[in-house]
């Protein structure tokens, strides 16, 4: 993981972009969110207070869902 930067330096996101790493950005409240870079950041609309910081961090692995149970006839 990378240090916390002001979310006034979101814009240059996309110089700090590396495969197999995203972004955890953080609102004053302490709520974060993983994402990609992409100006300007859709923000969750349940976040009542704006992002405050950002940083770089691993992206989670994927993981497989249960499988879909067959219909009920």
């Amino acid at each position: 993981m990378s240090e916390w930067i002001d979310f006034d330096r979101w814009p240059g996101c996309r110089q700090l972009e590396r495969p197999g790493f995203v972004f955890e950005v953080r609102n004053g409240e302490g709520r974060s969110l993983l994402t990609t870079c992409s100006v300007p950041l859709q923000l969750p609309f349940d976040w009542t207070s704006p992002p405050v910081r950002f940083r770089l961090v691993e992206a989670p692995k994927p993981r497989h869902s249960d499988p879909v149970p067959k219909p009920q006839i």
